[in-house]
């Protein structure tokens, strides 16, 4: 009978519009939750077998599908936490839901999310307040991130942070802007050696010094433009750790640039980056002077001894001061001594299908089959976009709109309740009728 038709597609359409309401209303409680998705309610109608050519026709009513859109992105929002985190644009946070080292088959499969305000927890973890803690490849000391399976979660482990940890940065390169006095070489000078030290910080962070001297080649007439240079180093007992001749050019144009550099008894000498390498008890050690014909570190002009633009790398031992994430996801440490070093790379997870991913709460959600398998990024490269520290992502949830679907939904579940109401004043009409 068609009217009983009537009165189920008015229940199914009481339950759709009931269900549009429920996406509705979690939209609007969650428009200020960072990360969150909105849901989305789509109808489809129910269509019944009816007889051909029209004579009858049975209302199918209509059923409610829901999604939630997790291809929409939100807006960032500056926040003062260095390490809260969003992403510009494609990608998830890989998360795991408590802190471990991955060994341990009880603990739960990685989680994925948009965004999250890291902090320290007192394990030393990287965790949100909810206890997701944020998952990266450990970087190497030489600041390498060791090859990764990209299809896999192994190599994955919680980010932690020693908030006590001091560090020492080892000098490895020394720049020697020295101007040698040019007269120095000249027929009746003394010939006696210019000294200079300069301190480097070794393996352990302590202040070293190594010992150099200059000493002018004397001709017997003319300038010879000629000096030997001796590196020595009192951790070795003044061991004599290099030893060079250097020859400048004395022609127009590139007077006082380096011509030639021999090794002698120690050290080498690398003419096309124009660098001395001498061997330290921590490991080499390369000293920049200049290649040949180019105005580089080490000059001889003028008069005028000036070793006035000595610079080097390294620092002494330094205490964690701070913590930071840059656009590739490399979680960099800071110390007071200014030196900064790269302890984590934090990968963006990118699906096939993102709306298939299955939520598991807290804005957090988990590979499906819907989804497809996972592909770990890093940030800024492939599909996936970049990571902005300082900066929370903002619900999804147009309140506008929301409202605007919630009048409209109203008026629907009224008319739907109006129809029911209708289909009830027929029965008892036809009741009357029986009577």
């Amino acid at each position: 009978m068609t009217i009983s038709s009537s009165l189920n597609a008015g229940v199914a359409g009481l339950n759709a519009n009931a269900t549009r309401l429920a996406t509705i209303s979690d939209n609007l409680a969650n428009s200020s939750t960072f990360g969150y998705r909105r849901a989305q309610a789509d109808f489809e109608s129910l269509m019944l077998g009816n007889g051909p050519g029209g004579a009858k026709f049975s209302a199918g009513g209509v059923r409610a599908s829901t999604m939630r859109l997790l291809d929409e992105t939100g807006p960032l929002v500056s926040t003062g936490n260095a390490l809260d985190i969003a992403i510009s644009e494609r990608g998830m946070l890989p998360v795991r839901p408590q802190a471990g080292d991955g060994n341990d088959p009880s603990e739960m499969a990685m989680q994925l999310t948009r965004t999250g305000s890291f902090r320290t927890d007192e394990q030393g973890y990287l965790s949100t307040p909810t206890g997701l803690v944020l998952l990266g490849w450990p970087v190497n000391l030489d600041g390498v991130v060791p090859e990764y399976p990209r299809d896999s979660d192994i190599g994955l482990v919680p980010v932690r942070i020693d908030s006590n940890q001091r560090v020492g940065d080892a000098t490895t390169r020394v720049n020697l802007g020295v101007n040698l006095p040019a007269g120095n070489t000249a027929a009746g000078r003394s010939g006696d050696a210019l000294p200079l030290s300069i301190e480097y910080f070794d393996n352990l962070g302590a202040p070293r010094t190594l010992d150099f001297a200059f000493t002018p080649t004397i001709p017997a007439t003319g300038a010879s433009n000629t000096w030997t240079l001796r590196i020595t180093d009192p951790l070795q007992n003044d061991a004599v750790i290099g030893e060079f001749t250097i020859e400048f050019d004395g022609t127009r144009g590139t007077g006082g640039s380096i011509a030639t550099v021999t090794a002698l008894s120690a050290g080498s000498y690398d003419t096309a980056t124009g660098t001395l390498t001498v061997d330290l008890l921590g490991g080499p050690l390369d000293i920049n002077i200049g290649a040949p014909g180019t105005s580089g570190a080490l000059t001889q002009l003028s008069d005028g001894f000036a070793p006035v633009g000595i610079t080097k790398n390294g620092s002494p031992v330094g205490t964690l001061t701070g913590l930071e994430i840059d656009a590739e996801g490399f979680i960099k440490a800071t110390y007071d001594t200014g030196f900064t070093r790269r302890l984590y790379q934090i990968p963006l997870v990118d699906v096939p299908n993102v709306n298939g991913l299955r939520p598991v709460g807290n804005q957090t959600y988990q590979v499906s089959p819907q989804s497809g398998v996972f592909t770990l990024w890093d940030a800024g490269t492939g599909p996936v976009g970049t990571l902005v520290g300082f900066s929370r992502e903002g619900s999804t949830t147009d309140v506008a709109s929301e409202l605007t679907s919630l009048i409209e939904t109203q008026r629907a579940y009224s008319s739907n309740a109006k129809v029911i109401q209708t289909v009830d004043e027929m029965l008892q009409e036809t009741t009357n009728i029986k009577r």
